[in-house]
């Protein structure tokens, strides 16, 4: 077996988002799963928007509110959310922001 595991190193220093930004990069990507940071500029925001696949939050730095089938969440570093399928969510940055999301599942 080729692929037995993978390093990601200094994870919250390798993306910051510019002003009035939200920037992602996909860290890793296999049949089961999808990782991706997301870094966010103060005040941005992803709209509400549902997935087919249940998903990970996981706030790394900054504080956000996260809102999950209606309900708010006040988010901050450590705070990990499980999301199942096709639940509505959007999360709001409240200061400059970093999270990764992990969709699993196929």
């Amino acid at each position: 077996m080729q692929d037995r595991f993978t390093l990601i190193t200094a994870l919250q220093e390798s993306l910051v988002a510019p002003p009035e930004s939200i920037v992602s990069r996909t860290l890793y990507t296999s049949e089961t799963v999808r990782i991706v940071l997301f870094a966010f500029a103060p005040g941005q925001e992803l709209t509400e928007h549902t997935s087919t696949r249940e998903a990970l939050i996981h706030v790394l730095d900054g504080e956000a509110v996260i809102t999950l089938g209606g309900e708010s969440v006040q988010a901050s570093a450590g705070l990990l959310i499980r999301m199942a399928p096709n639940l509505p969510h959007s999360v709001k940055a409240q200061s400059a922001m970093r999270m990764l999301l992990y969709m699993l599942g196929k």
